[in-house]
């Protein structure tokens, strides 16, 4: 519903807040729930943040195994899909159920207001009555603090401006980092630069015959035995951090990805450890993980103490009518995977349905 002439304002019962993976299936609920809804995407192109991951990277699981609610993903000739599958599987998701996506479109703030909230975006505004925010992680890079890292005269990226070791022919790489991410560019630059892969600890692999399936079965009962009320059974952190799809496993197996400890500060051309060894490095990848991308809601005050929000479900539990999708652990087992945020969706949706209606 269109409210105003001078200025762009319109009310809907709900405003999702980014159009990826997680944005597409609460927007499938809400059809499917008769609730008036848009969906505010900050991408110029329809697939979220799989427009900018690296070439080389693929699903954990086969297309069957990696699909939203609704819809299957159509099988790949070979292999798990790589991202411009599923980037394609999205738009078209996006098209068959009629998602009211607008885009680009980036929200500035939400602010509470008599019926619900008020969205301000960079060319309109929204009320609604509730808002639910999918904008994931991928637009908030971590990046750590070494000592002597401003005197470093090398490169620094962080592995969301990754694109393939094209750039990085024949230096010396550091790939700092113990996930997958790390494990997974580390591999794909060892057979063209000299790789140094810095982590805390040991590499913990997964089982090598475990991929996403397996993380999908551990995540799913882990959602049952809460929902049962039963003792948490353990989730997928409990098996390992890093999956060992082929490129990892063959370049372990190779004996070139080995990790080595933890540096201790930078130096203008190399980095240190406490024993005082050094190592050249012309550049540096930081596979450091993300946080989730929530500036838009710096007007709520919803942090506790310790910069965490504490959530209710899905709703914040001192803001009635805003809800997270998406976000990991944090927002519902398995919850950042293609086949894993259906479950976290529906059940939001069924509460904003029980609030509006």
């Amino acid at each position: 519903m269109y409210l105003g002439t001078s200025t762009s304002m319109w009310k809907v019962d709900v405003v999702v807040v980014g159009g990826g993976q997680s944005g597409l299936a609460v927007g499938y609920y809400l059809r499917r729930a008769g609730l008036s809804f848009v969906i505010l995407d900050k991408q110029h192109q329809p697939g979220g943040a799989w427009q900018h991951v690296w070439p080389s990277l693929r699903l954990f699981s086969p297309a069957q195994y990696s699909s939203l609610p609704g819809r299957l993903m159509p099988p790949t000739n070979g292999g798990n899909p790589d991202a411009g599958h599923v980037i394609d599987y999205l738009a078209d998701y996006e098209k068959r159920y009629g998602l009211p996506v607008e885009r680009p479109v980036e929200v500035m703030h939400v602010l509470p207001s008599r019926t619900g909230f008020k969205v301000l975006t960079d060319s309109s505004e929204w009320e609604a009555s509730a808002v639910v925010n999918a904008t994931g992680t991928w637009s908030q890079p971590f990046w750590p603090r070494v000592p002597g890292q401003e005197t470093f005269h090398g490169i620094q990226i962080h592995s969301a401006a990754y694109r393939g070791p094209e750039q990085f022919d024949s230096q010396s790489v550091l790939v700092v980092g113990g996930a997958n991410s790390g494990a997974q560019i580390a591999a794909d630059l060892v057979d063209s630069a000299k790789v140094t892969w810095c982590l805390r600890g040991e590499a913990h692999y997964l089982p090598d015959d475990v991929d996403g399936r397996e993380l999908f079965r551990v995540a799913t009962r882990q959602v049952q035995a809460k929902a049962a009320g039963e003792a948490d059974p353990g989730g997928v952190a409990n098996l390992g951090d890093i999956v060992v799809v082929p490129p990892v496993k063959d370049a372990r197996d190779a004996g070139l990805l080995v990790a080595s400890p933890m540096f201790n500060r930078f130096l203008p051309d190399a980095v240190a450890w406490p024993d005082e060894s050094r190592r050249h490095i012309d550049s540096v990848i930081w596979c450091t993980g993300f946080r989730p991308a929530l500036r838009h809601l710096r007007d709520l005050d919803l942090r506790e103490r310790d910069g965490t929000i504490t959530l209710t479900g899905t709703t914040a539990t001192h803001c009635p009518g805003l809800y997270f999708v998406g976000y990991g652990d944090w927002t519902g087992p398995g919850s950042a995977t293609l086949i894993g945020v259906g479950a976290t969706a529906k059940a939001t949706v069924a509460a904003i349905a029980d609030t509006v209606c």
